[in-house]
């Protein structure tokens, strides 16, 4: 099959990028996505040619470093799959896609469809995780946490941290990404002590980082390579709200 792909080209990003236009004749039906652009960059790079720079690592799903707009879709056209996992039977012979790196004033292009996210990283650096020493680890029944709990805070879990929820956004917001780690963590007892400081510092670092605010779109439940719910916003929203209030009560309590 054919198809015929416009590339966002930006050599750094200090420079102004542009749309560029690319045949690749001979793709496979069974090639991932990112397959297909390392045929395309081989043949960039026979020609002398700067070949498409595009981040990738595991390839199966799991890292969350892969990711572009397709046709305006963060990760593509197929729900619940990241790019690496999109195949190309998916499209059509001779169709035109246009690739694009995510679109957000805290995720700077570096070149090409390479995005600096490490935004993400100083968010969970802000609380996203348990300080308490547990020592090793305890026997699987020694904490009893309700199935209910247990298997929310499996499935928020399962973020993967590519970003397709900022770039989806028209806000640009980083809700459900900072929500799902926040939901994580304050579904089990072993997050429970602090609770209160996660949510308000993760929150306040997102704002440091300027993402935007959430107005319940919902473009990043439909993008989420893992499709995370929504419902791990309102969470952290009730969780915020609780521990401003139980700060403004200790403050008048002083």
């Amino acid at each position: 099959m054919k198809i015929t792909l416009h590339v966002w080209r930006q050599r750094s990003a200090n420079e102004a990028g542009r749309m560029m236009r690319y045949e690749v004749p001979n793709v496979n039906e069974h090639m991932s996505f990112l397959e297909m652009l390392d045929v395309l960059n081989e043949e960039l790079i026979a020609k002398n040619e700067e070949p498409i720079a595009f981040d990738h690592d595991c390839r199966e799903g799991i890292c969350g470093m892969c990711g572009c707009m397709v046709n305006g879709m963060a990760h593509g056209p197929l729900p619940g799959t990241t790019l690496c996992q999109l195949h190309m039977r998916h499209f059509k012979d001779g169709e035109e896609l246009y690739l694009e790196p995510w679109r957000a004033r805290a995720f700077p292009v570096v070149k090409d469809l390479v995005v600096d996210r490490s935004a993400f990283d100083r968010v969970i650096a802000a609380g996203g995780f348990i300080s308490a020493s547990t020592g090793s680890a305890p026997d699987g029944n020694a904490i009893l946490v309700p199935k209910e709990n247990a298997d929310r805070a499996m499935d928020a879990a399962a973020c993967i941290g590519c970003g397709a929820c900022v770039a989806m956004c028209p806000n640009a917001s980083a809700s459900l990404f900072m929500a799902a780690k926040i939901s994580h963590l304050g579904l089990l007892p072993q997050g429970q002590t602090e609770r209160d400081s996660r949510v308000v510092a993760m929150v306040a670092q997102a704002n440091t980082e300027l993402f935007g605010s959430c107005t319940n779109v919902g473009e990043c439940e439909a993008v989420c390579p893992k499709e995370i719910k929504l419902e791990v916003i309102a969470r952290m929203n009730r969780d915020f709200l609780k521990a401003k209030w139980a700060g403004r009560s200790a403050t008048n309590g002083a």
